[in-house]
């Protein structure tokens, strides 16, 4: 590593530590580099007039820019992954039992706590999930359920009162119009299918706005991206947005917005997307690191960590490469043993019917 890079690596470093402005004294005084301090002064006003670095007004150090903490991502972190958060990953892939959001969930808790920013698990695009049934179960005389459930497993309902004047049969004629109508249609588009038949449901209902509604609202719930946060609290406790109001609150938006991670996405080339702030307009502070997860047998969904520009990119990026193998090995292996052994079982009966089939000629002769 050239002195140049050398001095870039430990500027972004301890900045990510100490959120302070990084000088040649610090240098020298921390990491006992043996270069004099002219010399390195020399070194972090090159690297100033290069854009890798940036002078705060408050004093004489500097601190990485956008461009410097992409420099240091692609050419200078370590790339090493704790022992602790292997550790702790492992423990949850070897448990057989869990489903497979328990384990993303899981993972997702572990990264937070290990990085002390937020984590997000974003659910497959709407676009690209479909519905799969309607179902309606009678609770009482007045009140019933609808269940809807998707290609993807994913379940919504809606309690509503029925008039007592509607019989439940009616209630059931319209559970299977939509049944027809609507299976098989992608979720982004189920409210404007579903408001084209509501003409229809008269015909099988009279007092048919109270269902309707129940499952208008249903779908809106389906429509939307489902997002969850984790490590939000951690979050606020850094220093870029503990004591200022307005960058809480835009953080807070940001958590009720999936379509700023789904542009993450769209960003990056590869399977990790890496968005700096300041890099584009707005979010000057905030740095997002996402990764698309592939499972065989499911729809595509994302995890992303959100913090301040001044993350550990390092421990993030690197401990997110590692998680997205490591679900991608369990589950490819295991797609792989269950088919193998379906395989054995199919050829197991094979060879029991062929011992039948040689029995029963025996027999015959």
């Amino acid at each position: 590593m050239n002195r140049r890079d050398r001095v870039l690596k430990l500027i972004v470093e301890h900045f990510i530590k100490t959120a302070e402005p990084v000088g040649s004294k610090t240098l020298i005084e921390n990491y006992g580099l043996e270069y004099s301090g002219a010399t390195i002064r020399a070194e972090m006003n090159s690297l100033e007039q290069q854009g890798f670095l940036e002078k705060t007004h408050t004093s004489s150090g500097r601190v990485p820019s956008s461009k410097g903490y992409r420099y240091y991502i692609e050419n200078l972190r370590e790339r090493s992954v704790s022992d602790e958060f292997k550790y702790q990953m492992q423990s949850i892939l070897d448990e057989k039992i869990q489903s497979i959001d328990d384990v993303i969930k899981e993972s997702c808790e572990i990264l937070s706590q290990m990085t002390s920013l937020a984590s997000i698990v974003l659910g497959p695009n709407a676009t690209q999930e479909k519905l799969v049934s309607v179902q309606i179960i009678p609770i009482s005389d007045t009140f019933a359920t609808c269940v809807f459930i998707t290609d993807q497993g994913y379940v919504e309902n809606k309690t509503f009162v029925i008039n007592e004047k509607t019989p439940l049969s009616d209630v059931e004629s319209c559970v299977k119009l939509l049944n027809e109508r609507l299976k098989g249609t992608s979720i982004s588009e189920l409210i404007p299918k579903m408001k084209a038949i509501k003409p229809l449901l008269n015909d099988y209902v009279i007092d048919h706005d109270v269902i309707y509604q129940a499952m208008l609202e249903a779908f809106v719930g389906f429509a939307k991206d489902r997002l969850s946060a984790y490590g939000k609290d951690v979050l606020f406790e850094q220093p870029e947005f503990k004591d200022d109001a307005q960058k809480i609150r835009k953080l807070l938006e940001m958590f009720e917005s999936p379509e700023v991670f789904r542009e993450v996405e769209e960003e990056g080339d590869n399977e990790i997307s890496i968005h700096i702030g300041g890099e584009q307009s707005g979010d000057e502070d905030v740095s997002i690191i996402s990764a698309k997860v592939k499972i065989p047998g499911q729809k595509e969904g994302s995890i992303a960590i959100v913090g301040p520009k001044r993350m550990d990119y390092d421990k993030v990026v690197t401990s997110m490469e590692y998680l997205i193998n490591e679900l991608e090995r369990r589950y490819s292996s295991e797609r792989k043993e269950i088919k193998r052994e379906g395989n054995q079982r199919a050829n197991q009966g094979n060879q029991k019917g062929k011992q039948s089939s040689g029995a029963n000629s025996k027999a015959h002769k």
